[in-house]
């Protein structure tokens, strides 16, 4: 019989040019239910160490960013509150003593009458607060100069973020008007709230938690698109960078960590009210004359810290 031919089966060679198998990467939506994704990167900062860092470089640098917000606070002073602005703290406290008796008494008529400073901010025209919105984006283009450079280490002067940190304010703006129109339906919330309870249209108990949880939604909503958004008014302050650009660009920075950043983004308005109100109110009580300008003065220093510690936060996500 003829001997069987033996058969070699040949092993399979990889290809030369066969990549590597990788798992693919999760995706995620937004507004659709799914598993959360964990970030690949590091884990961020506490909020209060992020304000603690921000406020101790503002203290190394402490006659750039003090010199930036007194020039923001002779031009408020000169633009804004020259127009005819009146204060009338010192008729409502007398108005309040009457309602308000004892100790109590006293403490609620401050917290009130800070709450009116706070909703007031000396704003009575439209050609006030039109100066008061330009003056917000020119200051903060200095201060996010000044922010840069000082993190880089590099000696500069207070007319240099001024004269220097102001190029790229048309692309700035534009990225700002885009966060305006994020922030339409929050202001349709507050429009709506104050037709349905200014009417009496929500009467019952869970008429009222149905519209609060209407309103609740809406300016969640606003935070959520908010929450990238506002990164690219540090990345479009950058040279060379397009709006469009700068607003991709931030909402990579915040991928699976969103949440996150909004609670961190919540963080700060929430601790710059209560120290207001810690300095504010026992001045509102005892030398109410000087209460306006001790909350003036607050409001010009509280935009240096507002971008100080949004641009500390910017730097860890760019990390």
């Amino acid at each position: 019989m003829p001997a069987k031919k033996k058969t070699t089966t040949k092993k399979s060679q990889p290809r030369a040019d066969a990549r590597p198998r990788r798992i693919p990467r999760p995706k995620y939506k937004s507004f659709r239910v799914s598993k959360r994704i964990r970030h690949p990167g590091e884990t961020l900062s506490p909020a209060r160490k992020l304000l603690w860092r921000s406020l101790r470089h503002q203290a190394t640098y402490w006659k750039v960013f003090l010199g930036i917000s007194a020039v923001y606070a002779a031009l408020s002073l000169l633009l804004v509150r020259g127009l005819g602005a009146t204060s009338t703290i010192p008729q409502t406290k007398e108005l309040l003593q009457v309602l308000f008796q004892g100790a109590g008494g006293k403490i609620a008529s401050g917290l009130t009458l800070f709450g009116v400073l706070v909703g007031n901010n000396a704003t009575v025209s439209d050609a006030a607060s039109a100066y008061q919105s330009m003056l917000v984006v020119v200051v903060s283009l200095a201060l996010i100069w000044a922010f840069r450079q000082t993190y880089s280490a590099t000696k500069i002067r207070i007319r240099d973020a001024f004269y220097k940190g102001l190029y790229p304010l048309v692309p700035f703006v534009l990225v700002v008007m885009v966060i305006g129109l994020q922030l339409v339906p929050l202001l349709f919330a507050n429009m709506l709230y104050g037709f349905v309870f200014g009417n009496g249209i929500a009467v019952t108990m869970l008429e009222k938690v149905l519209w609060g949880m209407l309103f609740f939604l809406m300016g969640l909503l606003t935070l959520y698109m908010v929450t990238s958004s506002i990164f690219a008014l540090y990345i479009v302050a950058l040279p060379d960078v397009a709006p469009i650009q700068a607003l991709r660009s931030a909402r990579e920075l915040v991928r699976y960590r969103r949440w996150t950043i909004m609670r961190k983004l919540v963080f700060l308005p929430v601790v710059l009210i209560i120290i207001a109100a810690i300095i504010v109110v026992p001045i509102i009580l005892f030398v109410t004359p000087l209460a306006e300008w001790v909350y003036f003065a607050l409001t010009m220093i509280g935009l240096s810290v507002l971008n100080g510690y949004m641009y500390a936060l910017y730097r860890e996500l760019i990390a």
